[in-house]
C-alpha cells in the first residue's frame, strides 16, 4: 500500500531538510507551504517533494485536511517541519502500512522534545512523550478539526506505535517567545468563536496552576533549568491566551 507524507511549512529553511530526509521512505511527500519568504519551498522541491502553496489563515486543521485530500496514499503520515522520523519509527510505520486486514483508522506516535541542548522528559512534554499525538492516519477515515491544537476525528479505532519521532522546537529563546505570542493569538480567537467565558480570576489563576502542574506535579524540575524555562513560558502562553480573549470580548461589548 502507498504511504504519503504531508508537511506544513512557513519559513522553515533551517528545519525542512532534516524533516524531508527522515521521510525518504515515503512514496509521496507533499509540502503545504504558507507562502514562505525564505528558501523553504526551493529546498523542498530540490529534495523531490511536491510543494503546494496555500495560505494558512490561522487554521491548521483546514491546512491538514487540504494535504489529506491532495495525498494519493491509502495511509498519510503527518509531520511538522521541526520534527523528524527516527529509523525505528520509519520501520514501524512501514510495517503498519503493508499490514493486511488492518482495521485501525489512526495511530498515536510518541514524541521526544529536544530543547536547550537536552531531551526534555517531564512537564509540558510528558504527555506527548508517553501518549503521543495522532500522526499516521488512513485516508478517507476521518478529518482534522480545530484551528490550533487540532485533533483527528474518526469513527474508527485508534492504535499506538512504540517508536518515537523527534521534535526540535524553538532554536532560540527569542523564537520561543515569538511562537508563544503567535499561537496564543490563534487559541484566543478560537475560544472567542466558541463563546468561551473568561474572567480576571481566570487570567491570574490559570497560568499559576498551569505552572504548578507542569513544574511540580509533572516533575518538570527534573529537566533542570530548561524544565523551569519551558514550564514558565507555557504558563505565560496560558496567560496570554486568556488576556487576549478578555481583550477581544471587551472590544466586542
Amino acid at each position: 500500500m502507498m504511504l504519503s507524507c504531508v508537511i506544513l511549512t512557513k519559513n522553515e529553511e533551517e528545519n525542512i531538510k532534516r524533516a524531508l530526509d527522515s521521510v525518504s521512505f515515503c512514496r509521496e511527500v507533499i509540502v503545504i507551504d504558507d507562502f514562505s519568504t525564505d528558501k523553504t519551498a526551493e529546498i523542498a522541491e530540490k529534495k523531490g517533494a511536491i510543494v503546494k502553496k496555500r495560505k494558512l489563515h490561522g487554521d491548521f486543521a483546514r491546512q491538514r485536511n487540504f494535504g489529506l485530500a491532495a495525498s494519493r496514499g491509502e495511509w498519510v503520515l503527518f509531520l511538522d517541519a521541526d520534527e523528524e522520523i527516527t529509523r525505528e519509527l520509519a520501520t514501524e510505520v512501514y510495517n503498519v502500512v503493508k499490514e493486511k486486514n488492518n482495521e485501525i483508522s489512526a495511530y498515536y506516535i510518541k514524541r521526544r522534545d529536544f530543547w536547550w541542548g537536552r531531551e526534555l522528559k517531564y512537564g509540558e512534554v510528558k504527555t506527548m512523550r508517553e501518549k503521543g499525538l495522532i500522526r499516521l492516519v488512513r485516508r478517507n477515515s476521518g478529518k482534522w478539526a480545530g484551528s490550533v491544537h487540532e485533533v483527528f476525528l474518526t469513527s474508527g479505532p485508534f492504535g499506538k506505535l512504540n517508536s518515537f519521532l523527534n521534535h526540535h522546537p524553538h532554536s532560540s529563546l527569542r523564537e520561543f517567545v515569538r511562537d508563544v505570542n503567535y499561537y496564543s493569538t490563534l487559541r484566543a480567537r478560537e475560544l472567542l468563536k466558541q463563546h468561551t467565558s473568561v474572567s480576571i480570576f481566570d487570567i491570574l489563576a490559570y497560568p499559576f496552576f498551569k505552572f504548578i502542574l507542569n513544574y511540580f506535579l509533572k516533575l518538570g524540575f527534573l529537566d533542570g533549568a530548561a524544565g523551569f524555562a519551558y514550564s514558565f513560558l507555557m504558563s505565560f502562553h496560558s496567560f496570554l491566551v486568556r488576556a487576549k480573549l478578555y481583550q477581544y470580548k471587551h472590544e466586542l461589548s
